[in-house]
């Protein structure tokens, strides 16, 4: 066998994947204002965009069709052909509270308020400081918000007045640089001591003070600490409240039994205890400013026609315009002398009609997917989510002629306004749940809201998993109990077993 070089003529296929198609890819799946910052940084490197000014009459969703190839003039710096660099950074802040309180409280007790089977256990964050008093002509509403008091500004003004030491203000500063979002204390008090070349005890008794301070629960260092915080400051720190507070574990398993022996009360007692730790805040630092709430931009709008079929719209709001300056760049162009000036008014000119070409193509793509979506889910829109029909992403993309993988970039954190709300794209794409009659499959949506309606309407029966299986199944639906189980578990509804002793609790209290 004889080894040797020869040449050999091959076709072959292959995808290239350029950058600035994977750049148009990525632009499919940013938020609203993902994209906003986005389209500022290239307007920051790329003389040749800018933004239309705002006219009175644009309102209402704009075809896309509209936004590219527009030229207007403005007044350019002439030393244009510097380099411009932008900077972005974000800081995300996350914390992460005690177990216990992701167990006795599951739906993020600071923001929502819970209803249902769970002992009427409710909580609200209170609002910010703030007043009723006389204001200014000309006064901008919005400026409340961006004057709002921090919650590290609100510690640090109480650590002024109360502390005097100056040693024990540092320690007190450092103590409120570890304070959390929701005002719980993040720091070794050991490691602190020695940092700063102080006692541990001095460091306690500075926790101390800081502790008193306003609003109740502040450097808390766990859930517990937070609620005794707070009951002591109302003077209801009993020896029953405290068994009560140190045995969060049992109040998230609803051992109401074990709670009764332990804190040494009766059923009628321990609701009444219940009742007061209810009226708690267990996220005492949400009530003040944590950085401005950014609220919720629908890419596009579901309205009813007049011929009762369904109008679905791009909304403006949501889509960045950028026009390419024709007329500055003919100025430019013909000030350009060196080749140097040529290539780079070329490059912006390039960049600038990709940009104007990838947000066209982002636009259309979302209101093709979405039109669609609507067409799928026609019988949500009417009669709601009990009519929510299964699908899939591969569903959509064989129906509009796209790639999977697009679809799903497409509906990745964009949202619908519909007359029923503003739902993620995302809503709509559900599991589909055989029949048990042999006819259409529902969607998992649409059997979560079945099982919610059975446990909500529970009277003196508490129905078992298996139970809601059997009246599921009566219903047309064939689903396992393990499904139904998850389900429950996803929506914090308590076993048959916890719900069965929250009604024997309510029951002792009415006595």
């Amino acid at each position: 066998m004889s080894l040797g070089a020869k040449l050999q003529l091959r076709q072959s296929q292959s995808l290239v994947m350029t950058p600035q198609l994977m750049q148009s890819i990525r632009l499919l799946q940013l938020t609203h204002l993902e994209l906003e910052r986005f389209v500022d940084a290239e307007i920051e490197r790329n003389p040749l965009l800018e933004r239309p000014e705002p006219s009175a009459d644009a309102e209402g969703p704009a075809e896309p069709a509209e936004q590219a190839g527009e030229a207007e003039t403005h007044p350019v710096e002439e030393d244009w052909f510097a380099e411009t660099s932008t900077a972005w950074s974000s800081e995300a802040m996350a914390s992460k509270l005690d177990a216990s309180l992701e167990n006795v409280f599951p739906d993020d007790p600071g923001s929502v308020e819970r209803t249902g089977p769970d002992l009427g256990l409710q909580w609200k964050s209170a609002g910010g400081p703030g007043g009723a008093g006389h204001l200014p002509e000309g006064f901008d509403y919005e400026d409340i918000a961006a004057a709002a008091v921090t919650l590290r500004e609100h510690v640090a003004e109480q650590i002024a007045f109360n502390i005097r030491d100056p040693a024990d203000r540092i320690v007190a500063r450092e103590l409120a640089e570890a304070l959390d979002e929701a005002g719980y204390l993040r720091a070794d008090l050991s490691e602190l001591a020695q940092r700063l070349g102080v006692d541990l005890e001095a460091v306690h008794g500075v926790l101390r003070i800081c502790q008193a301070f306003d609003p109740p629960g502040l450097f808390a260092r766990d859930l517990a600490e937070c609620l005794a915080l707070q009951l002591q400051a109302r003077d209801r720190l009993d020896p029953a409240m405290k068994a009560l507070v140190a045995n969060l574990d049992l109040l998230a398993r609803r051992d109401f039994a074990a709670l009764k022996k332990i804190c040494r009360v009766d059923e009628e007692d321990l609701v009444d205890m219940l009742a007061e730790i209810r009226r708690l805040d267990p996220r005492p630092g949400l009530a003040f400013a944590g950085g401005v709430a950014g609220t919720i931009v629908p890419d596009v709008v579901v309205r009813q026609a007049g011929d009762g079929s369904w109008a679905v719209e791009l909304n403006a709001e949501a889509l960045p315009r950028v026009l390419v300056d024709q007329a500055y760049l003919a100025r430019v162009s013909s000030r350009a002398k060196s080749q140097a000036d040529r290539d780079f008014i070329s490059e912006c000119l390039q960049n600038a009609n990709w940009l104007t070409r990838s947000l066209d193509q982002r636009a259309r793509t979302i209101l093709k997917v979405a039109t669609e979506i609507v067409r799928q889910q026609d019988a949500f829109l009417v009669h709601g989510v009990r009519h929510l029909r299964p699908l899939n992403l591969k569903t959509v993309a064989e129906a509009i002629g796209m790639h999977e993988s697009t679809v799903s970039r497409v509906t990745t954190n964009k949202y619908m306004q519909t007359p029923r709300g503003i739902f993620e794209l995302r809503y709509f794409f559900t599991a589909a749940i055989a029949s048990a009659e042999g006819g259409d499959a529902h969607s998992s949506e649409a059997v979560r809201d079945h099982i919610r309606q059975l446990i909500e309407e529970e009277q003196s029966i508490v129905l078992s998993d298996d139970a809601i299986v059997e009246i599921l199944r009566k219903k047309g639906m064939d689903i396992a109990r393990r499904t139904v189980a998850k389900y429950r578990e996803g929506m914090n509804i308590p076993s048959s077993v916890q719900r069965r002793r929250e009604k024997r609790a309510m029951a002792g209290a009415g006595r």
